[in-house]
């Protein structure tokens, strides 16, 4: 397995990879020690509640999301940020399609192995 991405990543030659429950992704970076995604929600598309040993914070590029960390939730727009504490529990439901480039400290082995992660499901009605 590749350790680390190619210098210059160039989002417009990727093809999004499709998570199921209307999620998909392109890898933006990733060595050892950070990987950055960029992570397409179609609306009402869920990422279920998880958690994970990594360090998290989210950039919210486009769309509406509810997101929930810990218990408490907020609503999170363009501009906005987000910082997920390692082990703590969190969750997000798109309100309106949009985009998030989200950043793992240390690297999401999970995401490089090829397994799509099985917190993204059926979208919500």
């Amino acid at each position: 397995m590749k350790r680390f991405s190619e210098k210059y990543i160039i989002t417009k030659e990727m093809e999004w990879e499709a998570l199921g429950g209307g999620v998909s992704r392109k890898f933006l970076g990733y060595d050892n020690q950070i990987m950055m995604v960029k992570v397409k929600f179609e609306n009402g598309a869920l990422g279920a509640p998880h958690q994970h040993f990594h360090t998290q914070a989210t950039y919210c590029v486009s769309g509406k999301f509810e997101f929930e960390i810990d218990g408490v939730k907020k609503i999170v727009e363009a501009g906005d940020g987000v910082y997920i504490e390692p082990n703590l529990w969190h969750s997000a439901i798109c309100l309106e399609e949009g985009i998030l480039i989200d950043t793992f400290s240390p690297v999401r082995e999970d995401f490089l192995s090829g397994e799509g992660p099985s917190y993204f499901g059926d979208k919500q009605s």
